[in-house]
């Protein structure tokens, strides 16, 4: 999770994580973010066996500082915990996962609506994605779209006013 934007990046999916499996995530995530990656300072992480020193030299690498969390301190890295808590009650405590595709379907779905259109307190009730410059004109219709396989509904104004019926029609 980037914590200045609350943007969220599912890397990858899997039953059983290992070491070797959480570093080539980190080489994916460099990949995905191409240039952007220069704009980061820090990466927070907690002091779990996976984070081996391969998977902090690909950031180090990048002039990215590492920051371990203290053992058993999850208050240290608020942002990922309540992303964690969030995704389980709002969408995967509510669905029978089939297997690692459909669980990645699944995270990838919650995390565009999350991205998109979930409101942030600490970002002034916008989503990640949303440009605070824009302010959005008012509408009087919403319309409605189902995010994340039935569990989230999410409403947009509607792009145009519905055309009025002609009066001889009437």
């Amino acid at each position: 999770m980037e914590v200045r934007t609350r943007t969220v990046h599912i890397l990858g999916v899997t039953a059983h994580p290992t070491a070797a499996w959480a570093t080539q995530q980190a080489r994916q995530l460099q990949w995905q973010l191409g240039d952007r990656a220069a704009t980061f300072t820090h990466l927070i992480r907690d002091r779990d066996a996976k984070f081996t020193a391969a998977f902090d030299t690909i950031f180090t690498s990048e002039g990215i500082t590492l920051t371990k969390i203290p053992p058993r301190s999850p208050n240290c890295n608020p942002h990922a915990e309540r992303f964690i808590r969030s995704v389980r009650e709002e969408c995967t405590n509510r669905l029978l996962i089939f297997d690692r595709g459909h669980a990645e379907k699944t995270l990838h779905a919650y995390t565009r609506h999350f991205n998109s259109h979930r409101p942030h307190q600490g970002r002034n009730q916008l989503a990640p994605f949303d440009d605070p410059n824009v302010i959005p004109l008012p509408t009087t219709r919403i319309e409605r779209k189902e995010a994340v396989t039935g569990l989230i509904n999410e409403y947009h104004r509607a792009s145009r006013q519905p055309e009025e019926t002609p009066a001889h029609s009437r």
